[in-house]
């Protein structure tokens, strides 16, 4: 099943723009097709792959930067909207 997700990730903390930056970064080098916005970062693909992506990121931000609030946004769908 493919999935498309709209991803916003907000770090508590003042310095919020590098843990922002390298989560894309992470999300970027998944083979995912990931698509960097001013307020949020899509992310298309397989459902197993994308659930995959998102748990080993968030918890490497947790576990890097420490608080965070994740918002996101899940839509099931055959292909990418142009």
């Amino acid at each position: 099943m493919y999935v498309s997700v709209q991803l916003s990730c907000y770090p508590l903390r003042e310095d919020y723009k590098d843990p922002i930056r390298e989560l894309i970064s992470r999300l970027e080098k998944t083979g995912l097709e990931v698509v960097p916005g001013r307020m949020s970062t899509e992310i298309f693909g397989d459902y197993d792959d994308v659930m995959a992506a998102l748990s080993d990121t968030m918890k490497w931000s947790f576990e890097t930067y420490g608080k965070a609030v994740f918002v996101a946004k899940i839509m099931e769908g055959d292909r990418r909207p142009r």
